[in-house]
C-alpha cells in the first residue's frame, strides 16, 4: 500500500467538489445576469402589488345635483336620499356652484360623509366640457381655452391647484370628445365609464366608441386611468323611469382605512375601488399572478365575469361567484388586466385595471 494514498484520494476528491461548486456558482451567477438582461416579454409576468387587507369598503356617489343648479330637490333632500339608501359618502356636484356640506352638518355622522365638490361646467365650440372637482375648499371658476383639449386640461388644472381630485365627466354626452383628446390630458386619474343620465351614450353608437372602448384605448398606451360609475342624478321627485335622471344607477365602492375624505381620495386616485351599476362584490384579491373576485349573490341572478386586457381583448369569460384569472405565458407583454361582471338582469360591476410589472 502506498503511504498516504487514501488521504491523497480524499483530498483530491474534496478539491474536485470544491471546484465543481465554484463552477456551479459562476454558472448560476451568469444565468441570473443573463435573465436580468432579457427583454421584459421573455420574463415571467407578475401583477403590481395591491392589497385590500385591513381596509373597509365604502359605497358612495361622486356626481349629483340639487336645486342649487339644475336638480329638482334641495341639498338636504338629496343628501338624505343617499344616506337612507345605504351610501356611506356623497359629493354634491352642482354646476359651477359650491354647495357647502357645512350647511348639512346634521346629516353627517360616523356612518355618512359629505365631501365638498363642484361640476366645473365649460364648453368649447359648443362641445360640453364638464369636470368634477372632489374634496375642494370652495367654488372654482370654470375655465376656457383656444382648443378642446386645452379647455379640458385647464379645468383639470383648476381642481389640482386647490389640491382637489378631478374626474372627467361623460365624454359621450353630446359626443363631446373621445380617446384622442383624453390621451393628451394630464393628471386626470378618473373617468366616468358609466353615467346614469339618460342622455349620456355609455355604449357609443354608429361608429362612435363606447366608454369602455375609450377606457381601453387609454390604458393600452400606458395612461393610468380608473373608471368610475355615477348616477348624475337630477330627479328625486315624481316618477322614477328610464327617461329621467334618477339616483341609484351608478356608484363606486372604495377600499379605505376609514371614512374620511382624504383617505377616500387617496384610494380613488390609486384605483382601490370598484364601480357598479348594480352588482355588489364581497372582496378582491390580487396575487403575483392571479386576480380573484368574490361576488355577493342577489336572489337567483347568475353572473358572468369577463377578464379584459390590452385593446379590449377578452382574455377569459368565467361564470359563478368566485371568478379568477391567472396570468398565462401568452399574456407576455400585457399592460393590464381588468374585469367586468354582469348579472343576468344586465347590471354590472367594473374591477379596476391591475397593471403588470414592467
Amino acid at each position: 500500500m502506498v503511504r498516504g494514498g487514501p488521504r491523497r484520494r480524499i483530498t483530491a476528491a474534496r478539491g474536485q467538489v470544491i471546484a465543481q461548486g465554484r463552477s456551479a456558482a459562476r454558472w448560476f451567477g451568469l444565468a441570473a445576469a443573463l435573465l436580468a438582461a432579457l427583454p421584459l416579454t421573455a420574463r415571467a409576468q407578475r401583477f403590481e402589488a395591491r392589497s385590500f387587507q385591513g381596509l373597509t369598503w365604502f359605497k358612495g356617489n361622486t356626481h349629483s345635483h340639487t336645486t342649487e343648479s339644475d336638480g329638482d330637490s334641495a341639498p338636504e333632500v338629496v343628501a338624505q336620499w343617499y344616506r337612507s339608501h345605504g351610501y356611506r359618502f356623497l359629493v354634491l356636484s352642482d354646476h359651477n356652484v359650491f354647495t357647502d356640506p357645512a350647511r348639512l352638518a346634521s346629516l353627517v355622522d360616523s356612518t355618512f360623509l359629505l365631501i365638498p365638490g363642484e361640476e366645473l361646467t365649460s364648453q368649447f365650440d359648443r362641445k360640453p366640457v364638464h369636470v368634477n372637482g372632489l374634496a375642494i375648499p370652495g367654488r372654482i371658476e370654470p375655465r376656457t381655452d383656444t382648443t378642446l383639449v386645452g379647455t379640458i386640461q385647464r379645468n383639470v388644472d383648476a381642481v389640482r391647484e386647490v389640491q382637489g381630485v378631478p374626474h372627467i365627466n361623460h365624454p359621450n354626452f353630446r359626443w363631446a370628445f373621445g380617446a384622442r383628446e383624453l390621451l393628451q390630458v394630464r393628471t386626470d386619474p378618473l373617468l366616468e365609464i358609466f353615467n346614469g343620465h339618460p342622455l349620456v351614450h355609455n355604449e357609443g353608437g354608429d361608429g362612435s366608441a363606447g366608454m369602455e372602448e375609450i377606457w381601453d384605448a387609454l390604458l393600452s398606451v400606458g395612461k393610468r386611468t380608473y373608471g368610475i360609475a355615477v348616477d348624475d342624478a337630477h330627479h328625486f321627485q315624481g316618477e322614477f323611469g328610464p327617461d329621467r335622471s334618477n339616483p341609484g344607477r351608478g356608484w363606486v365602492v372604495v377600499a379605505a382605512p376609514r371614512l374620511a375624505a382624504a383617505d377616500l381620495m387617496r384610494s380613488l386616485e390609486a384605483g382601490s375601488f370598484y364601480a357598479s351599476s348594480g352588482v355588489a362584490l364581497e372582496g378582491l384579491e390580487v396575487g403575483p399572478e392571479t386576480l380573484s373576485i368574490r361576488i355577493q349573490p342577489q336572489g337567483d341572478f347568475k353572473y358572468t365575469t369577463t377578464f379584459i386586457g390590452d385593446h379590449g381583448r377578452v382574455l377569459a369569460r368565467v361564470g359563478g361567484l368566485a371568478p379568477s384569472y391567472r396570468l398565462k405565458p401568452r399574456d407576455r407583454g400585457l399592460r393590464y388586466v381588468r374585469a367586468r361582471i354582469e348579472d343576468s338582469g344586465g347590471a354590472r360591476a367594473w374591477v379596476q385595471p391591475v397593471f403588470l410589472e414592467r
